[in-house]
């Protein structure tokens, strides 16, 4: 192979000087994690909320829960990231304000709301499983105790539902890590797409995508081993939900 491997450019300026491309990179890593973090938070919050409803004895939340779950989780992500910077901008009341603002700030909003609910839906059939999966007698309990079913939910039934439903929210926290790459799509300069412009200005592919790939897994690697030591915190030994 002829390529020439030139590991040093990342230590050059860029054309628009005052920044390296290492420093590009950088930023697109600043990006991408602020853009992950606050959809999260958005996504369990709202998600948790969703699952809830799904799991209520009243026909009409649990309905609306289920329906907004399966629109959500069955349009492609892409699809829904066009509609949400493209679209509805043009169609909702208030969408020339939004038109407004920086177009950096533009994009990022879409992206976050956009992953945001994508996300949420995932997150609620986690919490609907986990309630679900507790044995029915602790309601029964709680109810006999002279608990509300808010009170229910918060004190007896979500406390033991996120323990035994960490796992699988670790997956998704780091799915949304890797998600957020569609978001170049819109022309959000996170890291994949930091990568992709270095490649552009300096036609060195292999270096620019190894870093970034050493980059995504060492982002992984953090928020695993976190979850991780929530998992052990939280794990509840022996614990077996019958569901009955």
């Amino acid at each position: 192979m002829n390529y020439h491997w030139n590991w040093a450019v990342f230590f050059q300026s860029t054309p628009s000087g005052g920044a390296t491309y290492l420093e590009w990179i950088w930023s697109g890593v600043q990006v991408t994690v602020a853009l992950s973090l606050s959809a999260w938070l958005m996504a369990l919050l709202l998600g948790s909320l969703v699952g809830v409803l799904r799991t209520t004895p009243n026909r009409w939340f649990a309905g609306i829960a289920a329906g907004y779950v399966e629109v959500f989780r069955n349009i492609p992500l892409l699809a829904q990231l066009f509609i949400w910077y493209f679209v509805l901008p043009e169609l909702v009341p208030g969408g020339e304000r939004f038109k407004q603002i920086h177009p950096v700030a533009q994009q990022f909003i879409a992206a976050m709301v956009c992953l945001g609910f994508f996300t949420s839906a995932r997150v609620a059939e986690q919490v609907r499983a986990g309630v679900e999966s507790l044995a029915r007698g602790q309601k029964a309990a709680a109810v006999a105790l002279g608990f509300t079913l808010p009170q229910t939910y918060r004190y007896v039934l979500l406390p033991m539902a996120y323990r035994i439903i960490v796992p699988p929210l670790t997956s998704e926290f780091l799915n949304i890590f890797k998600n957020s790459a569609v978001c170049s799509t819109i022309g959000l300069l996170e890291l994949a797409a930091m990568g992709r412009q270095l490649v552009d200005y300096t036609a060195q592919p292999y270096e620019s995508f190894i870093v970034i790939t050493l980059l995504y897994v060492a982002i992984n690697v953090v928020v695993m081993l976190l979850m991780r030591q929530v998992e052990k915190r939280a794990h509840i030994p022996g614990y077996i939900g019958s569901g009955k």
